[in-house]
């Protein structure tokens, strides 16, 4: 996405396209299976494109399944999403109960322990606490491990202060590591091999997140997907289910040149003098560093565009200012934009460009956009 004209006094910001999120997720629910429930990811402030402005145009396409890391993030999308069915994927803590049965949440389960203790807190409130089991298939995280799911279930189904809702799995390597994927979807099968009918007919069943798509069959037992990264236009790894969504990215990461300077060879540059410059160079200095979301993993090695041209990152990055030799571009000046991530002038850095030079992976490098890079939505739907 190519940036639009600077916003003066905003020394770094990202632009999220939310009609590319329209587009992504007709596609994408187009694609899967009929009855198959989709179920938005969007913990870690929707992976960094924001919560409130990414959840309310997911209602506005439908979607009204939502998961989160946390029962804080819950209760912002709640705020935002009053009806929505709201998943809370990690393990809750005892104090935050009280919290998840008020508003209505959906708690993870992993242990009796924690099944015998909400269910107390929610009996003494003259409540029922709404749970989803999740099973270890192999994840080794959380969840009950699979042997010992089918226990936990029936002690489940026996506190009726407890509704079961849901019962889920997560892959370790679904985008690399098939037999072991196999494998997983083979445990987690039996377990609900054991789930009574009458109760199996009404819980959301799922496993597959976004890199588990390309591995999902019509015949898979689930009724229900995770769809996180892919969502946000970006898949997690080649396949054809992804290669027919053809994901579009919402997200560009611009920043500003705020100095252009000569500096001459044999000069260092940055912390720790890792940059000798091997001839006179003009460098820019760019408005953005570490405290917006460029890693010290890019150091001298990473790449800038500037007036549509890539530029090298020289020295090391530093928490507010990256600096990038712009000698074979005479026309840079004060003022020019920096694409981190995004399409200028015809050149494009994909997020997959930025995760080789920061030795991340793509959810990674989103979820580090800080606080202080502004966000800047367009909402055009066409």
């Amino acid at each position: 996405m190519s940036p639009a004209s600077p916003i003066p006094g905003v020394r770094a910001w990202v632009e999220i396209d939310l009609a590319a999120l329209d587009r992504n997720v007709g596609r994408i629910k187009a694609a899967l299976p009929r009855g198959i429930r989709y179920v938005a990811v969007v913990k870690a402030n929707a992976y960094g494109h924001g919560m409130p402005e990414v959840v309310s145009r997911l209602l506005q396409a439908g979607i009204d399944r939502f998961a989160v890391a946390n029962v804080e993030e819950a209760g912002q999308l709640r705020e935002i999403g009053p009806e929505a069915e709201i998943l809370v994927l990690s393990p809750a803590l005892p104090e935050e109960w009280s919290r998840a049965v008020e508003s209505g949440l959906d708690l993870t389960l992993s242990s009796e322990d924690e099944a015998e203790g909400l269910a107390a807190l929610a009996a003494a409130r003259g409540a029922r606490a709404r749970v989803h089991l999740k099973v270890d298939t192999g994840m080794g995280r959380a969840g009950a491990w699979h042997e010992e799911a089918p226990a936990l279930l029936a002690r489940i189904l026996e506190l009726p202060a407890l509704e079961l809702r849901g019962l889920y799995t997560h892959f370790a390597h679904a985008d690399g590591d098939p037999a072991l994927t196999a494998e997983q979807r083979r445990r987690f099968a039996a377990v609900l091999a054991r789930v009574p009918a009458d109760v199996r007919a009404r819980l959301a069943v799922h496993a597959d997140n976004s890199s588990g798509l390309d591995t999902f069959s019509a015949d898979s037992p689930v009724n229900a997907v995770r769809v996180g990264l892919l969502q946000y236009g970006l898949p997690p790894h080649p396949g054809s289910f992804l290669d027919r969504i053809r994901p579009e990215p919402m997200l560009g990461f611009h920043a500003r040149v705020v100095l252009v300077k000569r500096l001459p060879a044999g000069a260092t540059v940055s912390y720790g003098g890792t940059c000798r410059l091997a001839r006179d160079s003009r460098v820019a200095i760019v408005s953005a560093g570490y405290g917006d979301g460029i890693p010290t993993a890019a150091s001298n090695r990473g790449q800038l565009l500037i007036r549509g041209r890539r530029c090298p990152i020289l020295g090391r990055v530093t928490m507010d200012q990256t600096i990038v030799d712009v000698t074979d571009l005479p026309e840079a000046s004060v003022g020019d934009i920096a694409t981190i991530v995004g399409e200028q002038g015809g050149e494009r850095i994909t997020v997959d460009d930025f995760c080789a030079w920061a030795d991340c992976i793509p959810w990674e490098a989103l979820c580090s956009l800080t606080q202080r890079v502004r966000r800047v939505y367009r909402t055009d739907r066409t």
